[in-house]
């Protein structure tokens, strides 16, 4: 575009800088290019595109909902979590060194791996979000994590998630992943040269199956926002191809897999996409995957009441991932409207934990965030009118 409009080839740099690096959401704010130049670009129709904040939604432990619209009207949601939800602990990286340090656990101590854990009789009880200041309660925290969507809605269909009950829309450009971030990262005040900021690609859809948008998206983040790749990870639901493209990336996140059951039949009941990608042929794939120096790999497994949560699904569960370099994330289902299971009870999960903690493999239990305003893990689908939910 610089070129084609006849400036310096070093003004696009400035344009990078001043979109990526300073998040300006203005022209005029571009006072590194010329007058003339920016007077050009307004005649010719160029803006910057951030995505709108429609709605946000705070919850009672800090926890913030984004509902960001696009410019076709198009919206996703984007979560924004002070402090984190544990699910980094373990991992391998600085990261989840330091979380490991702050929460005081060990994975293979049972006893201490659920220090991370919000049993039920103490979890929020259900309010009705509303648009409010973002900055309360936790105003003040040491790290944050922004979980991203890739895609509008989601067609992997797990039958735990709200945000399958969607569809898909569409795939997100590498700009529109990207604007999540600048977007939250502006309304939060964050300064990348003093602020920790860990970014999660959780969100709505599957990112391999939006992967080059995505891995655009990943590129921006590390060059050009600078945030490193070491404080992103992303989650698949197990696209087998595209785990082993995303393997072969000079530049990427660290890998997490949904897991959820340790076996063909039942994954395939709360996961259809097993159907097309076999747990054999994923556990291939990953037993390939090519670990950086201390990294993990993370399989989060969500646990649904009397489905998969006994303690012989436990042990199958440590005869799949032995001898892969990994970590177990434990995810206590967060219920929602239209979702045909139930919470699992805090024996059970502490239960299933300790099966594969003395095992020998790290295992943690993920803290819920925000599932007083539909924010937590599968509970995205652009809920505006909260009802309340048994604990």
């Amino acid at each position: 575009m610089v070129e084609e409009l006849g400036q310096a080839s070093y003004r696009a740099r400035q344009l990078l800088d001043g979109l990526y690096r300073q998040r300006w959401s203005r022209l005029a704010q571009f006072t590194t290019l010329p007058l003339a130049f920016r007077q050009q670009l307004t005649e010719l129709g160029y803006a910057v595109g951030f995505p709108q904040i429609e709605k946000k939604f705070v919850s009672a432990d800090g926890t913030i909902r984004y509902l960001l619209a696009f410019a076709d009207g198009q919206s996703v949601e984007t979560v924004w979590m002070p402090e984190g939800d544990g699910g980094e602990a373990g991992d391998g990286s600085e990261d989840g060194d330091a979380e490991l340090r702050e929460l005081n656990v060990s994975g293979c101590h049972p006893e201490r791996a659920g220090a991370g854990f919000t049993p039920a009789s103490r979890r929020t009880p259900m309010t009705e979000g509303s648009s409010v200041p973002s900055q309360v309660p936790f105003d003040r925290w040491q790290r944050a994590t922004i979980c991203v969507s890739s895609q509008v809605g989601c067609a992997v269909e797990c039958a735990f998630c709200m945000t399958a009950l969607l569809g898909l829309k569409r795939n997100l450009s590498a700009g529109e992943i990207v604007g999540q971030v600048l977007a939250v990262l502006n309304d939060q005040n964050v300064e990348l040269e003093r602020d920790r900021v860990n970014l999660v690609f959780m969100g709505q859809g599957e990112p391999f199956l939006n992967y080059d948008n995505f891995m655009q998206a990943v590129r921006l983040l590390v060059e050009a926002v600078g945030i490193p790749e070491s404080r992103m990870t992303v989650s698949t639901s197990g696209i087998v191809p595209r785990i082993a493209d995303f393997g072969a990336e000079p530049i990427r996140p660290k890998l997490a897999v949904s897991l959820n059951a340790p076996n063909e039949v039942l994954r395939t009941e709360v996961m259809p996409i097993t159907k097309k990608w076999t747990i054999e042929k994923l556990m291939a794939t990953l037993r390939e995957f090519p670990l950086r120096n201390r990294e993990r790999l993370t399989f989060e497994y969500v646990l649904l009441g009397g489905v998969n949560d006994d303690m012989q699904q436990a042990r199958e569960m440590v005869e799949l991932i032995r001898g892969l370099r990994a970590k177990v994330n434990l995810i206590a289902l967060n219920a929602g409207p239209e979702i045909p299971f139930s919470t699992p009870t805090d024996d059970r999960v502490l239960a299933f934990q300790s099966v594969l903690t003395r095992a020998g493999i790290p295992t943690f239990i993920r803290r819920p965030r925000g599932r007083d305003i539909y924010a937590a893990c599968g509970q995205l689908k652009h809920t505006t009118e909260l009802v309340r939910l048994e604990p």
